[in-house]
């Protein structure tokens, strides 16, 4: 079972030095910001079973504990995700 990161509504797991995941981590936060919704940042190398689940494919999205994207994540999805009820 892969952990939420504080029931924030968007977790995003993702690996330092990563252009990427700071890419989408960036769009993530604009995205939260304008809809008031939460997000939280998983640093996937503090877990072995995080690594071995997503090494290929960081940066990986969750919203609502569903996984969402991963390496790319789509404004206009995301906020569609977001405007339905969690």
């Amino acid at each position: 079972m892969i952990p939420r990161a504080d029931d924030a509504r968007v977790v995003i797991y993702s690996r330092p030095g990563c252009h990427l995941c700071e890419a989408a981590e960036e769009l993530i936060a604009e995205i939260c910001a304008d809809t008031g919704d939460s997000w939280a940042r998983v640093d996937i190398t503090t877990s072995d079973e995080l690594v071995s689940a997503f090494t290929e494919q960081v940066p990986v999205t969750f919203v609502d504990g569903r996984q969402h994207d991963f390496w790319r994540v789509d404004p206009v999805r995301l906020r569609t995700a977001l405007n339905r009820a969690p």
